[in-house]
């Protein structure tokens, strides 16, 4: 491998500008949104007593586990010494904080009380996976702080290995924490299943890749940068692998709940009656998300097109915001079953205690927000590519593979 040259991203100034403007309307917009909340009370979003996790904490989740599985390009350069992704890393780390803290800034403005946030971090029950996440989350940054600057700095490149191993062990808890939130919860049927935690993580692999093949690619394009066939090979085939994995573990997930005869009713709501939740899983998660990216990216010739690799990415992150919607909204709007062998009587809100499917539907302010945290994460990443040297000058195959360029000089 040639020496890789990192420039800052150099597209011009006007279409820079206008770009980091669309961001901070579409910010500014999310950021009213939850004002909006804040001020009326959730009785204006569609959550109810049932379904107190709503469409932003489909965003939050998302982009939290996608910020570990970001960190996973620079992981593979790093920890298993694989050189053909070490020019990543530095784009992978960023976006990786980048990520995290969108996700952090959505839960926390859909808290209700975002003021009391201090609370939250001064005053800890260890017994509650929630408790644990915070540290997980605060240190994930400081993490990849410390590991982007091994990366940079030559100072720092003795101790590149042991951090970037430091690093990947973390994100791995990270996001089998952020897993066993569902996994712990005995309270809803479709959670209280130790394979959540695992499933999360190949989630995040999947969902991280996407999103990074489409901000490599948008960048680089945007810059005149060459990324070459063969690195888009690589990384495509990778997100195959894993979206390959997501499927794996949603079938034994699945298997799992219809094998238990307690389990039995949930699962049937999910896969055949459950309306929109039925119908997001299988368009949603199943084919969209998982079958049609997986069709282009085996394709001989489909495989091979740039347009088709980006459109492959952006169907794998559109498959895993449906997964979240069916987990955390389809889970909680299914009843309870309060009173074994009783039938419950309401006299407030339709399932509010149990009994009948709590409705629900994604209001403006909650879609507001959730969108305002992506715009918050790519804010983050464009000004520091901008500012900082993260990106390649080129990820030509002459660039990345020795052997290319090894033949070009025969070719002479």
């Amino acid at each position: 491998m040639r020496r890789i040259v990192y420039r800052e991203w150099r597209i011009e100034s006007s279409r820079y500008w206008s770009w980091l403007a669309i961001l901070a309307v579409v910010i500014a917009i999310g950021g009213m949104a939850a004002l909006y909340m804040e001020h009326h009370g959730h009785w204006v979003t569609g959550m109810t007593n049932s379904v107190v996790w709503g469409t932003p904490h489909i965003f939050a989740v998302f982009l939290i586990i996608s910020a570990s599985g970001a960190l996973n390009v620079a992981s593979i350069g790093t920890v298993f010494d694989k050189a053909f992704y070490k020019p990543l890393g530095r784009l992978s780390g960023l976006l990786a904080a980048a990520l995290l803290v969108g996700g952090l800034l959505i839960l926390v403005l859909d808290l209700g009380r975002p003021d009391r946030l201090v609370v939250a971090m001064t005053t800890y029950n260890f017994s509650s996976i929630f408790a644990w996440n915070i540290f997980l989350y605060s240190g994930f940054v400081a993490v990849v702080i410390a590991y982007l600057w091994t990366m940079a700095d030559r100072k720092g490149v003795p101790y590149t290995k042991p951090v970037g191993i430091f690093a990947f062990l973390w994100r791995l808890a990270l996001t089998t924490g952020t897993g066993s939130i569902f996994g712990f919860l005995v309270g809803r049927e479709a959670y209280d299943t130790a394979v959540l935690a695992p499933m999360f993580v190949v989630m995040s692999f999947a969902y991280g890749l996407a999103i990074y093949i489409l901000v490599l690619m948008y960048s680089f394009e945007q810059d005149d940068r060459p990324v070459g066939a063969l690195m888009l090979k690589r990384l495509k085939n990778l997100l195959g692998l894993f979206v390959s994995g997501v499927l794996y573990f949603t079938l034994i997930y699945h298997l799992t709940r219809l094998y238990g005869a307690q389990t039995q009713n949930i699962e049937h709501f999910i896969l055949v009656s459950g309306g929109i939740y039925t119908v997001m899983f299988w368009l949603g998660w199943i084919i969209l998300g998982s079958l049609v990216p997986l069709f282009f990216i085996y394709h001989p010739q489909h495989g091979k097109n740039p347009k088709a690799i980006a459109l492959a990415s952006a169907l794998v992150i559109f498959g895993g915001l449906a997964a979240m919607y069916v987990l955390i909204i389809g889970s909680q709007a299914y009843p309870l079953e309060m009173f074994p062998g009783k039938t419950v009587v309401e006299f407030g809100a339709p399932g509010d205690i149990g009994g009948v499917v709590a409705p629900y539907w994604p209001s403006l302010p909650e879609f507001l927000l959730g969108i305002g945290g992506v715009a918050v994460a790519l804010l983050i990443t464009s000004v520091g590519i901008r500012v900082l040297q993260f990106l390649p000058e080129s990820l030509a195959d002459r660039v990345v593979d020795p052997h290319v360029a090894l033949a070009e000089g025969r070719g002479r």
